[in-house]
């Protein structure tokens, strides 16, 4: 087979190139997984802000919002002002099996979406605990934190799904009916993840500091409205090229983030979708997490504020 081909109108080059250092993996290897799970990924990519991570030959890995000049005109984008650069960001919403074959020659390894879909901007659709261990080995530290979560959810009358973070964690994601307002989501979240720590503070933590974390699990909140998460089915930019995966509760002892990866993930979806298959119905959004969340400080601000206490407390 050749370096190059065409695919639904998309032309691919430069295909047995390695994909980068320690991917064990090529061009074409990435190519041809996203192309087979196209059916799973671009249902999650679809109306929404896409950012991805790309490596060129050459040079260090980079993230991307701002879509290149030369992005084809069948590529459909959405314009928005970004009040941190002051300038506006051409995003690509990745709507078809040619858009994404296009960000795949583009060496895109990485897919972030928010939770924020363009035809209901300011309604979060889901809403996510990012769990982070304290170190690579420490996988079955969160499973259980994660079980934590859920628990929490179910004293609440919710119910969410797990995926790997495609490096070492775990995602918990609760899908929304789209009323809640993402001020609503994020005082929410910060509720779920309180609450979780409560439960278990000698594993878990909510400290965003992580000089502060004290080797445990990491009960990250701060992913609400805008922030991004990694799509499922995404690969990530780590040895072994892993993916984010979807595990059903039942099977988190008996899994760990490696065993998905560009070249093991596309023959588990082949016959079905398990992303699809573990999410529950949208819900309303608990009350009582809101009200408890909105009594709870923004984690980003709050580090931020410790941050500059502790800065003078050096310089005094």
């Amino acid at each position: 087979m050749s370096a190059d081909e065409v695919r639904d109108g998309v032309t691919l080059t430069n295909l047995d190139q390695p994909l980068f250092d320690g991917a064990n993996a090529t061009k074409r290897d990435l190519v041809d997984y996203l192309d087979a799970v196209s059916d799973r990924v671009l249902p999650v990519l679809r109306d929404r802000q896409l950012s991805v991570i790309r490596v060129l030959r050459g040079r260090a890995p980079f993230v991307q919002k701002n879509v290149p000049d030369r992005t084809p005109p069948w590529v459909r984008t959405v314009r928005v002002w970004a009040e941190t650069s002051r300038r506006e960001v051409a995003y690509a919403l990745c709507d078809d099996r040619p858009t994404l074959l296009w960000f795949a020659n583009q060496r895109a390894v990485e897919y972030h979406v928010p939770l924020l879909r363009e035809d209901r901007p300011g309604r979060p659709t889901d809403l996510v605990l990012d769990l982070d261990p304290p170190a690579d080995d420490a996988f079955s530290a969160t499973v259980l934190a994660a079980r934590l979560v859920r628990e929490v959810l179910a004293e609440a009358g919710m119910a969410g799904a797990v995926k790997t973070s495609g490096a070492k964690g775990l995602h918990v994601v609760v899908p929304l009916d789209g009323e809640a307002p993402t001020e609503d989501v994020a005082a929410a979240t910060r509720a779920v993840a309180a609450r979780a720590e409560r439960l278990d503070p000698a594993l878990t933590t909510t400290a965003f500091v992580r000089d502060d974390r004290g080797g445990r699990v990491f009960l990250d909140s701060t992913r609400a409205g805008g922030t991004t998460v990694v799509a499922v089915y995404s690969p990530r930019l780590r040895p072994g090229t892993p993916v984010s995966f979807p595990v059903a509760w039942d099977d988190l002892d008996r899994v760990a983030p490696a065993d998905f990866t560009l070249r093991t993930a596309a023959r588990l979806v082949a016959e079905r979708d398990p992303w699809a298959e573990a999410l529950p119905e949208p819900q309303r959004l608990d009350r009582g997490l809101v009200e408890e969340g909105r009594t709870i400080p923004v984690a980003r601000v709050q580090a931020m504020h410790e941050g500059k206490r502790r800065a003078r407390a050096r310089r005094g």
